[in-house]
């Protein structure tokens, strides 16, 4: 299933979603190297989060990058790279057109709803805070890896888990084989987590989309009775005027 919409209006414009997707977009086109030579090969390796880095503190050495190893004792090989501030970099980073375009199209049909629910501070603190938790979650399970992790979908991740939790029963339209199928959002985000288990795909961070999307779920679900609460009277008070 594809999802081309949701049927949850919202009266607010989603200005940090957009903020979100033009940030994605200016990133990859303007400051990321394009292309699989080794000038975007070193960016990303310079600029995006790595497990090996993390579990260490320290950036990888160049036989590290050579060997796919995180066992070197050499210096590293970009000293002056900041492997935290990395974590937050690697959110706007992405591996391809096909990979931005996927993301940012999840984000733009979920985000919405979710930002009016949250609220402009409280939606741009759960996107980033998921979206570090997901790449912990891939650490955890990947502490040796010296691969770049790049892409927003971690982050993406947690907004699908915080619409879940605050909008099971609302219908996503979707696009089957040859037809297009209301699904409510608990089935089709239901399968969506459950794909990343049973449908592993190479080259994807699984574990950092499960560990997005119960950090979402779990940061929403506490929230809730207020954070419906508030929509509702948002929304009585557009519709009696």
């Amino acid at each position: 299933m594809f999802p081309i919409r949701d049927i949850n209006p919202t009266l607010t414009t989603p200005l940090v979603t957009l903020a979100i997707i033009a940030l994605n977009v200016a990133v990859f086109f303007l400051w990321q190297p394009q292309g699989t030579g080794p000038e975007a090969t070193e960016f990303v390796y310079e600029r995006a989060a790595i497990a090996c880095e993390l579990t260490t503190g320290d950036p990888l050495t160049l036989g590290e990058i050579e060997t796919d190893t995180c066992t070197d004792d050499d210096p590293s090989h970009f000293t002056d790279k900041n492997v935290w501030l990395a974590a937050l970099v690697s959110m706007f980073l992405h591996g391809g057109i096909g990979h931005l375009l996927g993301n940012m199209w999840f984000l733009w049909i979920f985000g919405n709803n979710v930002e009016e629910a949250f609220g402009t501070f409280g939606y741009v603190a759960m996107y980033l805070l998921t979206g570090l938790i997901a790449t912990a979650g891939f650490v955890i399970f990947n502490q040796d890896s010296t691969i770049p992790l790049v892409g927003a979908s971690g982050a993406i991740a947690g907004v699908l888990g915080a619409y879940l939790v605050l909008y099971p029963t609302h219908k996503v339209m979707s696009w089957l084989l040859l037809f297009f199928v209301p699904v409510p959002a608990v089935i089709f985000l239901g399968i969506w987590f459950l794909s990343q288990f049973l449908i592993p795909v190479e080259g994807v961070a699984w574990q950092a989309h499960a560990a997005g999307f119960a950090a979402g779920a779990l940061l929403a679900l506490p929230l809730r009775p207020v954070l419906l609460g508030r929509v509702k009277r948002a929304h009585a008070r557009a519709y009696a005027r």
